[in-house]
């Protein structure tokens, strides 16, 4: 496990040197702010008076007082806390745009208009302005007017129906999908536009959300219903277009096999013990294989309860099958290949003390990007930045006693 305790002048990465105002809360926003992060951009988090980025005040985790949840998105963020309802604290948004490369952030639409910072207003001060707005459905159609939250977006992009066991109820993924895929999809999107403007010079207006991050994920199952007509329902843990492909049980738990070709379908049937299901016309093809899948499940489950999920993993490994077994959260945080590639590292947070994150799931070979410091506390760096954008102390100071900005 990599401890990191850098400070954020330290920071390296492919995105070294850009700035990014980030007008953004809670997750899609945030997941997006500390990919570039991540990646070596000087990412400013605006946050609102009071209070701050809402998740801030989750009541549970906390580690010494502070939200886990927050303190898990925002590191290698610098915190600035500003009001947007005073001339003064719009004043300072506008000065700091000025050489700002990116803005983003995940308001309803309008309110940024209503605010007279809207992205019309920012990018007569900075033409080359990268800005990128997420929200629940996008800035155009009927429902651009809604605001939007995962269960929502899950919901009414098709995954809701395709996730869970078959008969059962709705079911949401675990993991907030469209949050986290609306932020990747941001993330993508600003890169994308930061690669266009260094060709032309031209700034742009980015526009994703949580529906569209949805229906993203639903590849498969949107091919098969272009295809037949037909929506297709939840499998449970088995795939759609592929068998055996699926958790089975074992001895002592449940282990994932992926026999997603021939060649590995006829593996596993040898190894487990049951080579005559190769010849099994049911099982013919993979064709075959799909129209009998819960037989086909059910067979290779009474010779997997036979053994371990360790011993079976082994075998499997041995024999080149694609198999793994399935991790609680403390697995896989424990998980050698978890650690070896970085995926869990160590900060020290002023308040919190010693802290775990999630690493940068991207390797760069020449420009590695780096988690280099933990989420900020509440207006920490507002006199830093702003002394960085120009400001005399005692017009920093006159600013937080009218109440346009919050000194951490």
């Amino acid at each position: 496990m990599e401890r990191q305790v850098m400070s954020s002048k330290q920071k390296t990465g492919p995105l070294a040197g850009v700035k990014v105002l980030e007008l953004a809360q809670i997750m899609a926003g945030p997941t997006c702010g500390t990919l570039l992060a991540d990646m070596g951009a000087d990412v400013i988090k605006v946050e609102k008076i009071p209070g701050g980025d809402d998740s801030r005040r989750y009541a549970e985790p906390q580690v010494n007082g502070e939200s886990a949840a927050f303190m898990m998105l925002n590191r290698n963020k610098r915190s600035i806390a500003l009001n947007l309802k005073t001339e003064g604290g719009r004043e300072v948004l506008r000065r700091l745009v000025k050489d700002a490369d990116v803005l983003f952030e995940n308001y309803r639409k309008g309110t940024m208009e209503k605010l007279g910072v809207g992205y019309d207003a920012l990018r007569k001060i900075n033409p080359a302005l990268i800005w990128c707005s997420i929200s629940g459905y996008g800035q155009t159609g009927p429902y651009a007017e809604r605001g939007g939250f995962d269960l929502i977006a899950q919901g009414v992009s098709g995954i809701m129906s395709i996730t869970g066991d078959p008969g059962g109820p709705p079911v949401k993924s675990g993991p907030p999908v469209t949050d986290i895929n609306a932020g990747l999809l941001a993330t993508i999107g600003i890169v994308s536009a930061y690669v266009h403007r260094l060709k032309t010079g031209e700034g742009q207006f980015v526009d994703t959300s949580l529906m569209e991050a949805g229906i993203q994920q639903t590849f498969w199952q949107s091919a098969i219903y272009f295809a037949t007509g037909v929506s297709p329902k939840p499998t449970g843990s088995a795939h759609v277009l592929a068998a055996p492909y699926q958790a089975f049980p074992t001895a002592d738990g449940w282990i994932n096999i992926g026999g997603a070709n021939q060649a590995n379908w006829e593996r596993i049937a040898t190894l487990v013990g049951a080579p005559e299901l190769i010849e099994d016309a049911r099982f013919a093809t993979n064709s075959d294989r799909m129209a009998n899948r819960e037989e086909l499940a059910r067979l290779l489950g009474d010779h997997l309860k036979q053994r371990s999920t360790a011993d079976w993993l082994e075998d499997l490994d041995a024999a080149g099958i694609p198999a793994g077994p399935i991790n609680d959260i403390a697995a896989m945080a424990a998980d050698p290949q978890t650690l070896a590639r970085q995926m869990v590292v160590e900060l020290d947070h002023p308040r919190a003390g010693r802290t775990r994150a999630l690493g940068l799931p991207i390797k760069f070979s020449e420009t590695p990007g780096k988690v280099v410091t933990p989420a900020p506390t509440l207006g920490q760096h507002t006199r830093e930045v702003l002394r960085d954008a120009g400001y005399a102390d005692a017009e920093i100071d006159a600013l937080a006693a009218s109440g346009a900005i919050e000194l951490g």
